[in-house]
């Protein structure tokens, strides 16, 4: 069917010769309109007994896929047709198919695209197929794939070239449809909650909703500098002082960072806000969710997790609940006797154990910056981390048992943080205030803040409901769920360097 002798440019030139010669038998390389009536899974699934040799009164299964193995020579040959639902065996019979198309169908190549018809049967080898009766070319495939059992091995070349990846390896589709299952299945958990799916600006006039460098661009005709969204939040926000009581969003952000195996630069979040509700409702809920889309993916709460790249395999339990720490007693858990206002006892605390601090920041960072440090690595199975520093929450309604605080968590599995989520800041004096802090941090020379956002402060002169709001990483979320050791493996395209 295919040499591989010559190299490269050999088998293309052999291509173009085998497209050329198919056209002059009647077969040109991209026609169109051709019907295709059934999938893969219409003919494993039909009811009704296979046997070994069909009656020319048997249904006939008109299916289109690419081909991805040939078998064979002579007067009988095997193939492998791949659709959207799977894969089913061609018995391709030169008695039983016309001798024009036999003759052309011992032209194709592994990678074409076509489309067959024919009755089912059941060979020797006990092997559901379909005995071809009819074939047609649909796409020719002039360029090789690689080779269809050692797959497309070369991890950079798996991301710059998704769609061969896709082709030949089928594991790799499953792992997107199981992302587009996580994400049905989370707008439907909350359309059935009664909140309404919005869309919010791509392009911000002001930096805000999150800590982030953003990506900076240029409107022409306004003249105006604008930033791709690091966030959707403060216009979330804005709707449920519009009366928009519950609202999500599922969409892209675009974070200027550095690219790793948990960050791309563009990425999807949901975000989701309730009014009337706590941050300690969204555990509740969140929880929920966790475990209908664990459920929905993987059809279990016991969910494997690593047994790759030298990593442990573990089982990750999304039934049992889910475990709580809080900020501060879980650092004098891990640091007994440690003065947690003092910045300069926090550095040292950090130093001894790796980590270089400037004790001159405020404490609450310094504390925020010493538990991730500490725990971020522990905390495996889903978890709960709760009360955080309001220097590192500049949105997040302060606590009233102790104002230093905000209520507000963090959900972590893998070590990895997957949803952020507190009990909404709607005081406009306390907001401004705490815009102002992130201004002057700016000013003294950090790098992820927020702008100061006045038409966000007039909303909430205007009243918005006591709220809570999260924010769920979707890429990182499936990237748990379909044990993928890197975001990019979970992105259908991602961010590559310049070759």
């Amino acid at each position: 069917m295919e040499s591989g002798a010559g190299g490269l440019e050999e088998i293309l030139r052999l291509r173009r010769e085998k497209a050329k010669r198919l056209e002059e038998l009647g077969w040109p390389s991209f026609p169109n309109g051709l019907e295709v009536k059934h999938s893969t899974a219409d003919v494993r699934s039909a009811p009704g007994e296979v046997v070994s040799e069909p009656a020319d009164t048997d249904p006939e299964w008109v299916v289109a896929g690419r081909l991805l193995s040939l078998r064979g020579q002579g007067k009988l040959m095997f193939a492998d047709l791949w659709d959207r639902a799977g894969k089913i065996q061609l018995l391709v019979r030169k008695n039983k198919l016309n001798e024009a198309d036999f003759e052309r169908f011992k032209l194709l190549d592994l990678g074409d695209l076509i489309v067959v018809k024919g009755p089912r049967l059941v060979t020797r080898a006990g092997e559901l197929s379909i005995d071809v009766r009819g074939v047609q070319l649909l796409t020719k495939s002039m360029h090789p794939l690689p080779d269809n059992y050692a797959g497309l091995a070369d991890i950079e070349q798996r991301y710059r070239q998704r769609y061969v990846d896709l082709v030949v390896n089928r594991s790799v589709k499953d792992t997107f449809e199981k992302r587009i299952k996580l994400v049905r299945f989370i707008r439907g958990f909350l359309d059935g909650r009664g909140f309404w799916e919005v869309e919010t600006p791509m392009l911000h006039g002001l930096i805000g909703g999150a800590a982030a460098r953003p990506f900076t661009t240029h409107h022409n005709a306004l003249d105006m500098e604008l930033y791709l969204r690091i966030a959707p939040e403060l216009h979330l926000k804005r709707l449920l002082v519009g009366g928009f009581e519950r609202v999500y969003e599922i969409n892209r952000n675009f974070r200027n960072e550095g690219l790793s195996t948990r960050h791309n630069p563009e990425f999807t979040m949901l975000e989701f806000y309730q009014a009337y509700a706590t941050y300690e409702d969204l555990m509740t809920l969140t929880e929920e969710m966790f475990r209908g889309a664990a459920k929905e993916v993987q059809g279990s709460l016991q969910i494997p997790f690593g047994g790759w790249d030298g990593q442990p395999e573990v089982t990750l339990d999304f039934e049992k609940p889910f475990r709580r720490i809080s900020v501060r007693p879980g650092l004098l858990e891990k640091l007994p006797g440690l003065d947690l206002f003092s910045g300069t006892a926090l550095a040292n605390a950090a130093a001894q154990h790796g980590l270089e601090l400037d004790p001159k920041e405020a404490p609450g960072r310094l504390q925020m910056a010493l538990f991730e440090h500490l725990y971020e690595a522990e905390l495996i199975q889903p978890t709960f981390v709760t009360d955080f520093p309001v220097e590192v929450s500049p949105l997040a309604r302060k606590k009233e048992s102790d104002p230093t605080l905000t209520d507000r968590f963090e959900l972590y599995v893998t070590g990895k943080e997957l949803a952020n989520a507190f009990s909404e800041l709607n005081d406009p004096d306390d907001q401004r205030a705490r815009f102002k802090a992130q201004v002057e941090a700016k000013a003294h020379g950090a790098a992820e803040t927020m702008d100061y956002d006045e038409d966000y402060c007039h909303a909430l002169e205007i009243g918005m409901p006591p709220a809570a709001g999260e924010g769920v990483g979707i890429d990182r979320l499936a990237m748990v769920l379909t044990n993928s050791p890197s975001i990019r493996d979970v992105i259908l395209f991602p961010q590559m360097r310049r070759l």
